[in-house]
């Protein structure tokens, strides 16, 4: 006979502390953006560049279409950004999840971008070169 498992409250607490402390840690992260917007924007535009994992026409358009989407980051509401991020959950174990958005963002739009010529690499490729930029502005 199979054993039924009951949570105890002590569980169920500890369980509930985690859970809450994740979604703190994401909203904190999504929040975060505002302050640094514009140097962070910058520096994914520009190693994105230097990896030539992007090909582009004007860095600086690049720029600012990072620059947008991170400013549109800041007013999704939690549904919105997990439906734009939900193909490329799989990429790494734990996401941060500016960068996972990021990533979706130009992988998906951002090839259809007029001065955008191209992107290379592997959908992991570009998360890593996007997460490195943006752990050095954001709390994981």
């Amino acid at each position: 006979m199979a054993k039924v498992f009951r949570p105890s409250n002590r569980e169920a607490s500890i369980l509930s502390r985690i859970e809450s402390s994740q979604e703190y840690g994401r909203r904190r992260a999504i929040g975060g953006v505002r302050d640094c917007l514009e140097p962070m924007s910058n520096a994914i535009a520009m190693k994105l560049v230097e990896e030539g994992l992007v090909e582009t026409t004007s860095k600086d358009t690049l720029q600012d279409q990072i620059s947008q989407s991170l400013e549109k980051l800041g007013r999704m509401d939690d549904f919105d950004i997990d439906f734009e991020t939900a193909p490329f959950r799989n990429i790494v174990p734990n996401p941060h999840v500016v960068s996972l958005y990021t990533t979706a963002f130009v992988i998906e739009k951002l090839i259809n971008h007029k001065s955008i010529v191209d992107i290379y690499g592997s959908d992991s490729e570009i998360y890593f070169c996007i997460n490195q930029q943006v752990a050095k502005f954001l709390p994981r």
